[in-house]
């Protein structure tokens, strides 16, 4: 059967009717952006779709972005910008998709209007589930939890050029930053992600404006954030504490968490207050307790160490405002808290103590907050930090370890799946192992010489390509393990772990 010629106004009517059938657009609206389009394309008439229509990526999409770069309207690394605003064109209104996320969230349950708004966004491409499916993820079993580690290749890695491209565009303060609601229909540029796609619902948290949306990098189900309405840095106080509880009582179905307020043990992006939730599936949510303690000044929490690989505090409670109360004195006192003989020092010529807060709902135990201790301290012997992967590890994970590695899902960079592949190559005895070669700073293994010399050693190089693979990989898991190890303020040895106990008993919480 001979190959169907291409046509672009077949292909814009395809765009149109994937619109109205999967984006919950309205009939007219589609008409209004379907002639839209035609005018961008410089088309006189309309033509009818396909029927069945074709795959919405690779048939609809990509051919007509090509179209475009073909006939110049847009340049090759534009490709994604363009892409997005054709989307735009076609994609519900932020107001139309208010009205309807309220009046599911009125008529059926909150779950299925975050359910409509998750969908919305990957239909739309908002949510890149093409480039998202490319990441590699696993499992890695351990003593006090299992992790779950991904290799992040859905941000494809630029090449010098680009960043030279990009470095030559002139500066903006618009948006202020990336996690601003003024980013719904930016347009974006080489340097800055188009938003026309997202889409936000305006929530009230501890009588403040905030805003619900779905993170368009997935790195768990549901992965979801809040944002609020102003554009201010972090900041952990015990209003944080009645947001993240605002927002659990809005959400039951959801986690929500802070990055700590921080350099070094904070997230990326300290510059905005927001938080990130999603799915109550992230490894650190489902485990024990390690230790209880109960409070004769606050009797209806529930006070315990838990059963983690960094320094955890859970507090559980029916209580709400009994539970607001008791995290805010549990932060305050930790602002203030060192102790010498573990390296935890509160301040020095800033302060160094915050806490990573998450909180979650359940019907049963009530409400849930876990403080995950933090210290950003750093010193000569450890100048990326005290509670941080130490520099052997820095081949792996370098970046700062924020909320989601803390609660046991890592993301690592995506440099690493080629290397992982040539490493492989060495354990097998395809590539020669030569030191002088991989000592070499330019080389593209450098950085991972002296796992490779572990590796070898403990291995050999002549292993088959599955025996390869689960070598590299565990060592991988058990750098993650370290990892979560480094950043405890209270290590899990007998004397860190008396050391935790104290610090509780100094609070008043008496052991069970």
């Amino acid at each position: 059967m001979p190959r169907k010629k291409f046509d672009i106004a077949t292909a814009i009517a395809n765009l149109s009717a994937y619109a109205e059938q999967n984006l919950d657009a309205n009939h007219l609206d589609i008409i209004y952006a379907h002639n839209q389009l035609l005018s961008l394309f410089k088309l006189s008439q309309p033509s009818e779709p396909d029927n069945p229509l074709p795959d919405f990526q690779n048939g609809i999409l990509e051919p007509i972005v090509k179209y475009a770069i073909k006939n110049k309207l847009c340049k090759p690394e534009e490709a994604l910008l363009f892409e997005t605003k054709i989307m735009g064109y076609v994609m519900p209104s932020p107001g139309t998709v208010v009205s309807a996320f309220d009046a599911i969230a009125a008529n059926e349950s909150v779950k299925k209007a975050t359910d409509y708004l998750n969908t919305l966004s990957v239909k739309s491409n908002y949510i890149r589930m093409p480039d998202i499916q490319k990441n590699i993820k696993w499992t890695a079993p351990g003593p006090k939890g299992d992790l779950t580690v991904t290799i992040n290749l859905s941000k494809p890695e630029k090449d010098n050029k680009q960043l030279e491209k990009e470095r030559l565009l002139p500066q903006t303060n618009y948006p202020k930053c990336k996690l601003c609601i003024q980013n719904i229909g930016y347009a974006g540029a080489l340097n800055y992600p188009p938003r026309q796609t997202l889409r936000a619902i305006p929530i009230y948290l501890a009588d403040e404006q905030w805003y619900f949306q779905f993170s368009p990098y997935v790195y768990f189900d549901n992965h979801c954030i809040a944002l609020s309405a102003e554009h201010r840095p972090m900041s952990i106080t015990p209003a944080t504490f009645t947001r993240l509880l605002d927002f659990v009582d809005l959400f039951p179905h959801y986690f929500i968490g802070s990055n700590a307020d921080l350099p070094i043990v904070g997230g990326s992006i300290l510059t905005h207050d927001h938080f990130q939730g999603g799915s109550k599936i992230l490894p650190m949510l489902h485990r024990p307790a390690k230790k209880l303690f109960h409070s004769q000044a606050f009797p209806n929490v529930g006070i315990a160490i838990l059963d983690w690989y960094n320094s955890v505090i859970c507090l559980t409670s029916q209580n709400r405002a009994e539970l607001e109360k008791v995290a805010a004195y549990i932060l305050h006192n930790w602002r203030n808290y060192s102790d010498e003989g573990n390296g935890i020092f509160a301040k020095t010529k800033e302060q160094h103590n915050t806490v990573t807060p998450i909180a979650s709902y359940n019907e049963t135990s009530g409400y849930t907050l876990h403080l995950i201790l933090r210290n950003n301290r750093t010193d000569e012997t450890h100048p990326h930090g005290i509670f941080h992967p130490t520099e052997d590890m820095h081949n792996i994970k370098k970046e700062g370890i924020g909320i989601i590695e803390a609660m046991g899902t890592f993301i690592l960079p995506g440099r690493l799946y080629k290397e992982i592949e040539s490493v492989v190559e060495i354990l097998t005895g395809k590539t020669p192992l030569n030191f002088a070669e991989l000592s070499d700073e330019s080389h593209p293994l450098y950085k991972h010489v002296a796992m490779i010399a572990q590796l070898a050693n403990d291995h050999g190089t002549n292993l088959d390509d599955e025996a390869a693979e689960t070598a590299v990989v565990n060592h991988i898991n058990s750098t993650c393990f370290k990892i979560l190890q480094c950043t405890a303020v209270f290590k899990d040895t007998e004397t860190g772990n008396n050391a935790f106990e104290n610090y509780l008993k100094k609070m008043n919480f008496q052991q069970q």
